[in-house]
């Protein structure tokens, strides 16, 4: 398919970006460094542009246990790590050979791909653990232990909309995030009561001061 891929000026960039990088930026993330190229370029662009190359196999895209979509420079296989805390990912170099299944006749199935997934904290991440780290005589009065809890979904929306380059619609994080726009809509309201998403404007949202201190 890459042969008859037309590769536009947008395409050439966006690879570029993805390739000079070499990390595993989200769609709003790669549209940010793109966009100080291509100025007139919109992230529905981008985001299109993204899904294009990653079906063409010129690119790879990571959907790693339904978090917000990445996307990967290199589209040979290999294996990820994911902070839980920032959701960086980062390419991981097994010390043992991945286990390799050619078929499974019982089940029927063809086996097409596999994946190997690890999850842990980043050493940006571990550095800010130890440097929040209460001291002993404060440890009975934590004040994050009071702090209200996100729910997995709405740590999901929230974090679209940190990633988000100002206020976006349901359609926009449904996208970003693959979920549905009845989670969306749902999300939305009870993060808009927490006070952790404002609508700057009608249908469009974006994360408060309050919300990116949710986060974390």
């Amino acid at each position: 398919m890459d042969k008859q891929l037309r590769m536009t000026h947008q395409r050439e960039v966006i690879l570029d970006e993805l390739r000079r990088g070499k990390t595993h930026p989200t769609a709003d993330e790669l549209y940010e460094r793109i966009k100080k190229k291509l100025p007139r370029v919109s992230l529905a662009t981008v985001y299109r542009n993204l899904e294009i190359l990653s079906a063409s196999g010129l690119i790879k895209k990571l959907e790693i246990s339904g978090r917000q979509k990445r996307f990967d420079w290199d589209p040979d296989d290999h294996d990820h790590v994911h902070c839980i805390q920032c959701q960086r990912i980062d390419n991981i170099t097994l010390t043992t050979p991945a286990p390799q299944i050619e078929s499974m006749p019982k089940q029927e199935y063809r086996i097409t791909g596999r994946r190997i997934e690890f999850s842990g904290l980043c050493p940006q991440c571990m550095r800010q653990q130890e440097d929040h780290q209460p001291k002993e005589k404060d440890s009975m009065h934590c004040p994050s232990c009071n702090a209200p809890k996100l729910s997995p979904t709405q740590r999901q929306v929230l974090q679209a909309l940190a990633n988000s380059a100002g206020a976006c619609g349901s359609k926009e994080l449904a996208g970003t995030t693959g979920l549905g726009a009845k989670q969306i809509s749902c999300q939305i309201t009870a993060l808009k009561n927490k006070g952790y998403v404002a609508s700057p404007a009608r249908c469009q949202y974006a994360i408060t001061d309050q919300g990116k201190e949710a986060l974390g």
